[in-house]
C-alpha cells in the first residue's frame, strides 16, 4: 500500500473524556489531542484537535483542528480525517504548550479567550503501538504507530475552573482515553 497522506508528532498529550453531567453519554464531549510539534507534508508546527462541548445536549462551543500555523492545521481534515465527521472541521488559531516528566504530562491550549489546561499523571510504561485500520478498536481511516503511555488520572481546567471528568474505557481509535505519546505517526 502506497502512503499518500501522513502526519507525525512529538510530545503528544491526549485526553478524551466525558463531563460528569454526561456520565451516560455514548460519545465524549471533551477532546484535547495536541502535540508539541506536528510534522506534515505542508510544514511543521504545534497542532492538534479540540472538542469542548460542556453541555452534551447543545452544539460544541469549540470544535476543530488547532495550530499556530493555519496551513498545517488545514492539512488534517481532508488528508488524514477524510471520510470522518472531522473531515470538514474548521481550523482555529491556537497557542499550544506541552510539558512532561517521567510520570506526568500537561498541555495548555489557548484559543482566543479560552484556555484549556490538561494534566495527566501516573503514566504507565511506554508501549509500542501499531493499530491498523479496523483493528484493535481503531475506527479511524488511518494506521497508527508510535509510543504511548496510558495515564491513570487526568484533570482539566477551562479558564482556570476545574472540570470534573469521566474517562471512557474505549475510544474511537482504540487508544486509552488519557495518554502521553512522545512520538507517533498517522498514515493512509
Amino acid at each position: 500500500m502506497a502512503i499518500e497522506q501522513w502526519m507525525s508528532w512529538e510530545g503528544g498529550v491526549d485526553l478524551m473524556a466525558l463531563t460528569a453531567d454526561n456520565a451516560d453519554g455514548q460519545m465524549p464531549n471533551i477532546m484535547l489531542h495536541v502535540a508539541r510539534m506536528v510534522h506534515t507534508p505542508v510544514g511543521s508546527a504545534p497542532a492538534g484537535m479540540v472538542l469542548w462541548q460542556p453541555d452534551p445536549a447543545a452544539m460544541p462551543q469549540i470544535a476543530g483542528f488547532v495550530s499556530s500555523n493555519r496551513e498545517v492545521g488545514a492539512y488534517f481534515g481532508p488528508n488524514i480525517f477524510e471520510g470522518t465527521p472531522f473531515e470538514n472541521a474548521p481550523v482555529l488559531e491556537a497557542t499550544i504548550e506541552i510539558s512532561n516528566d517521567a510520570q506526568s504530562a500537561s498541555a495548555r491550549v489557548t484559543i482566543g479567550e479560552m484556555v484549556f489546561e490538561s494534566h495527566l499523571s501516573n503514566i504507565g510504561e511506554l508501549q509500542l503501538i501499531n493499530r491498523a485500520i479496523g483493528e484493535g478498536g481503531n475506527m479511524m481511516p488511518f494506521t497508527q504507530q508510535g509510543l504511548e503511555g496510558a495515564a491513570q488520572t487526568a484533570t482539566l481546567k477551562v479558564n482556570g475552573e476545574d472540570v470534573p471528568l469521566i474517562l471512557p474505557s474505549a475510544t474511537m481509535s482504540g487508544a486509552p482515553a488519557a495518554l502521553w505519546a512522545p512520538c507517533g505517526i498517522y498514515a493512509r
